[in-house]
């Protein structure tokens, strides 16, 4: 992993512990830590989760075409 790819995978799993916080007790975790409003600071934080959800989906895309493109390497024996 890249220095992106960690901190947008950290983002996309508070994104699904948010949500999942949400369907399960309506609480909502991003609010309560910006002082249960939706301001600024809120708004900013789930763009910030939105766009890492973005990039890790890019990312398993990019990662499944290498994958289908991989061809080993034969290993060359030395005697």
């Amino acid at each position: 992993m890249n220095y992106i790819e960690k901190p947008c995978l950290v983002l996309t799993i508070i994104g699904a512990l948010n949500w999942g916080l949400v369907g399960l007790f309506n609480f909502d975790l991003v609010r309560w830590i910006t002082g249960n409003e939706v301001n600024v600071f809120t708004r900013i934080i789930y763009c910030l989760i939105a766009i890492a959800g973005i990039i890790n989906i890019l990312l398993l895309f990019i990662n499944f075409n290498q994958e289908n493109e991989y061809e080993p390497e034969r290993s060359v024996s030395h005697k």
